[in-house]
């Protein structure tokens, strides 16, 4: 038999399994990609349906599309929120992340000192795709979700360019730290611009064209050929791929139709779901047994100092942040902390070490693949059980029911708007125009009538709703008076006093806040507290 033939027998076999673990999960209330990690773990016990994990066949094939599709639907307006905290997690975060966890080893005499600063920079980014599907099946805040998967998609390039150097650092046995800082601006800086250029470019060309196929084309060579472009020229091509994204998904569905955005969203969360199922299953399948044993004492030192670095890196910039008045909740920071997982990243770096004649490259890899096992079976399964503890939850049946109507009601009055503006421009006949109108009007009443009714026997709801769109109404007070600033026409001063009025306001615990015998804290509460 070809290798090609074994080759496409053994990913028909793979996706056979990721269909049966994705049925599986529904009955088992463990996050879907552990299950993977389970599963790959049994079938690395059969030779023959291994299929080798590789840094080509990760940063090339599956890292683009799953770092596109999160950054594709990652709003600017959510990002803009957590600017300060996700910047500052991903940049000075990771880097210290590194130095801690290479004196940490180097201290406990597991690695050399240099060899040691290698580890750390590719143990530190963080993948927390298991975290981000439950925290949508929860309903926790969107902030929350908005700081981790923000961090994520940054803190990827921080730490492959803070790799990159490193390993110069272990062979070349020197590097100059100002040349080395500017290398590490070069690389970041590059990828984001071309990241930027491709993506309002592909932007601009959907805007232009109408048909879904050609435009759900164009936002795959993006996600590659932003990757590939970046890294052609010696740039980051994880962050051009992260703000490719960006732009694309916040400018691109604006030029496209509703058809085109149906198929393009459906397109890209296909994609992210059988990339995100190869990668956790080639994780378990690829796991050596015997290195495992070998240096289990090793692995165990190495998921403390971890575990430790991280508490450090995520509490030590809050702490830095609240001079500014940026630092996440303390109910958020528990959550950041323990829901640092680590993942593919940081196993194609240490796989790229077996390139290269560096000391203790086996037991690197050994102690990334134990690392990264902790942090998805052990981390990875009892994060749900912090978030319930700390009330960052919203599945109450209650108001599961009311965002149901409420997104059932909004979704109708979209449809309406663009029948209307159908008919306004002719395409629509007026026959056809006044029956859909009618049905839309009908449906549109039972869902209003049903909000009442639930309003007024849960006046919880009422009182969320309030302090929703009081919260809203101070965000639109801050954007304004920024645009002002921006024109000129107010000074710095008098901005200054009335922005920070605004953000005392938005601090401040709302009215809408659930008492004890109503609904338990949806997390926005929460938020609130600093």
């Amino acid at each position: 038999m070809s290798p090609l033939l074994v080759t496409e027998i053994t990913v028909v076999f793979i996706l056979m399994v990721v269909a049966l673990v994705a049925l599986l999960v529904r009955y088992v209330r463990i996050p879907y990609t552990v299950a993977l990690v389970l599963a790959g773990l049994a079938l690395s016990l059969i030779p023959q349906w291994r299929l080798t994990l590789t840094p080509e066949l990760v940063l090339g094939l599956f890292v683009p599309p799953l770092v596109f599709e999160a950054a594709f639907h990652l709003q600017l307006r959510d990002l803009r929120a957590v600017a300060v905290p996700v910047g500052t997690m991903a940049m000075l975060g990771v880097a210290l992340s590194t130095v801690l966890i290479g004196w940490g080893l180097s201290t406990a005499g597991v690695l050399p000192w240099n060899v040691a600063l290698l580890f750390g920079a590719l143990i530190s980014a963080t993948d927390p795709v298991a975290v981000v599907a439950l925290f949508r099946a929860l309903g926790a805040p969107q902030r929350l979700t908005t700081l981790l998967e923000g961090e994520s998609l940054f803190n990827d390039g921080t730490a492959i360019v803070l790799f990159q150097i490193m390993t110069l650092l272990v062979l070349e046995g020197m590097l100059d730290p100002v040349a080395g800082l500017v290398k590490f601006v070069q690389v970041a800086a590059g990828g984001i611009v071309i990241g930027l250029a491709l993506g309002y470019l592909v932007a601009a060309l959907i805007a232009r064209i109408d048909d879904y196929l050609i435009e759900t084309t164009l936002t795959t060579v993006l996600a590659y050929g932003a990757y590939l472009t970046a890294e052609q020229v010696h740039v980051s091509g994880v962050l051009a791929v992260v703000a490719a994204g960006l732009v694309n998904g916040n400018l691109g569905p604006r030029g496209m139709s509703p058809t085109t955005r149906i198929v393009v969203f459906n397109f890209w969360e296909y994609i992210a779901f059988v990339a995100n199922s190869f990668v956790f299953l080639l994780i378990g399948m690829n796991v050596k047994w015997q290195d495992m044993i070998v240096y289990a004492p090793a692995i165990g030192v190495a998921i403390g100092v971890v575990i430790l670095a991280r508490a450090v890196t995520v509490y030590g910039t809050a702490t830095l942040l609240r001079w500014t008045g940026q630092a996440p909740p303390a109910a958020y920071q528990h959550v950041l902390f323990w829901g640092g997982l680590r993942g593919a990243i940081s196993l194609a770096l240490a796989l790229t070490l077996m390139e290269h004649d560096i000391p203790a490259r086996e037991e690197i890899l050994a102690l990334t693949f134990g690392v990264v096992l902790f942090t998805l079976l052990v981390q990875g399964t009892t994060v749900r059980f912090l978030v319930e503890r700390l009330g960052l939850v919203r599945y109450h049946p209650v108001r599961q029911a009311y965002e149901r109507l409420q997104g059932e009601l909004l979704a109708l009055r979209a449809a309406r708007r663009h029948i209307d503006r159908l008919r306004e421009e002719g395409a629509l006949i007026p026959q056809a125009w006044q029956h859909v109108t009618q049905r839309l009007t009908v449906r549109e009443q039972e869902l209003e009538q049903a909000i009442a009714r639930l309003v007024e026997e849960h006046p919880s709801l009422e009182k969320e709703a309030i302090a929703l769109a009081w919260e809203e109404a101070l965000r639109a007070q801050r954007a304004a008076l920024l645009h002002l600033a921006q024109e000129g026409l107010l000074s710095a001063d008098v901005i200054h006093d009335l922005v920070a009025q605004i953000d005392t306001a938005l601090v401040e615990p709302s009215t809408g806040q659930s008492t004890d015998d109503e609904l338990p804290s949806s997390g926005r509460e929460q938020e609130r507290v600093t």
